[in-house]
């Protein structure tokens, strides 16, 4: 079995704007994070939760699906042995979980975390 997508996370210039429109695009519940940032729970069993934010430097935004894997390390030299390039960490993520991300060999940003234990 692959690794599951287990996250996603949508970021742009404004995240008032973006968290309104997909709580009411989605009748999705919206949950204050931390920095203008907040979590995504779509509700019942069904889907993955994410998070909408604001770019750290209010550049242009970007849609991220987070894998889920069980080594950070590992599988980002994995990826950099394929074409990929590491772009951040691994890094914890204060109160949450360890995460990095990388962009494939057509630039396309994609999120990792690592598995709970």
């Amino acid at each position: 079995m692959g690794n599951p997508v287990v996250h996603f996370q949508i970021v742009g210039k404004d995240a008032q704007v973006l968290q309104n429109f997909y709580s009411e695009a989605f009748d999705c519940q919206i949950e204050p994070a931390i920095s203008g940032y907040s979590m995504v729970y779509p509700g019942g069993n069904v889907g993955i939760n994410g998070g909408i934010g604001a770019t750290p430097d209010g550049g242009e935004g970007h849609v991220t699906f987070y894998v889920e894997v069980p080594d950070l390390e590992a599988s980002l030299s994995k990826i950099e042995s394929l074409g990929g390039s590491r772009m951040m960490g691994p890094e914890d993520v204060p109160e949450g979980p360890s995460i990095a991300m990388f962009a494939d060999p057509e630039g396309h940003l994609v999120g990792l975390i690592k598995t709970e234990s």
